[in-house]
């Protein structure tokens, strides 16, 4: 089995898969260590190649744990890190990029993400990643955790962001009100986090209902929630391979009208613009 092969396309042209692999809270537990490994690389066999962490996850040992996993197999995957905001200087960035590197054991990012917006100016983290893709040791940029208002300013500065990283899920649906119809209008896609909210949503009437009708469970009807939209690329973290295999397949779930109607009666859509929520 593989994943549907719906992709995501980044204004620079290039696509990535609509569905990855997250990494947050990895590398937390010796005693889980070959499982996390293991769920990544069966990831990577079913299609889901792309693959998100951060020098904060684990402070830095997620980053190893990765560069485990892909080792051998650098070329299949789209790779996804952050800086975290008080790094994010313009010789600071190219620094904790350059660790990040060292940790992961390759030699470029694909995609290199600000964290969240902390009180370094945009221009030097720009100019910061400006310099990391002259030295080619990332390909692309983008940002985490922006509102609308920092993505507007964003854009007074560069137009150069591949993606906007942010919480969405049914019971996180702020966005849908202002940030991600921006988005859309930009081009810019939106790569969401927690799509199953930390495993919150598997107790959900609604989506239980939703998921008795297509024979899955609810976490595959929250992630399935998630990707119907175009533009919306999913990173849910599963650090068991049998999760891994279920994230799959919920790729390939058609939710009806019927469906996202039971799941918006529960989870209404915003009427009024709301606060970017972050984990």
């Amino acid at each position: 089995m593989t994943t549907s092969a719906r992709s995501v396309d980044m204004p620079s042209g290039d696509s990535i898969p609509a569905l990855g692999l997250g990494t947050w809270y990895f590398a937390e537990r010796a005693d889980r260590r070959a499982q996390e490994i293991a769920a990544l690389r069966l990831g990577l066999d079913l299609g889901m190649t792309l693959i998100d962490t951060a020098e904060m996850y684990a402070d830095g040992a997620a980053e190893e744990l990765v560069g485990e996993a892909i080792a051998g197999r650098r070329d299949e995957v789209f790779l996804v890190d952050k800086v975290l905001p008080h790094h994010a200087t313009r010789s600071g960035t190219v620094k904790a990029c350059q660790a990040s590197l060292a940790r992961l054991g390759v030699e470029h990012i694909d995609l290199y993400l600000l964290h969240w917006r902390g009180r370094i100016p945009f221009e030097e983290t720009i100019a910061g990643f400006a310099d990391l893709i002259e030295a080619g040791l990332i390909r692309h940029w983008g940002v985490s955790n922006l509102d609308l208002d920092d993505m507007r300013e964003l854009t007074t500065v560069s137009d150069g962001c591949q993606t906007n990283q942010i919480l969405y899920n049914p019971a996180r649906r702020g966005p849908e009100y202002d940030l991600i119809p921006w988005l859309t209008e930009q081009s810019i896609p939106v790569m969401a986090y927690s799509p199953i909210e930390q495993g919150r949503l598997l107790v959900n009437p609604a989506l239980d209902k939703v998921a008795r009708r297509h024979n899955a469970t609810a976490a595959q009807i929250a992630l399935a929630w998630v990707l119907r939209m175009d533009g919306v690329n999913a990173i849910p973290r599963a650090a068991d391979p049998e999760h891994v295999r279920q994230n799959a397949a919920a790729a390939d779930i058609g939710l009806t009208a019927e469906d996202i109607a039971e799941i918006d009666a529960s989870f209404p859509a915003p009427t009024r613009p709301r606060p970017l929520e972050m984990l």
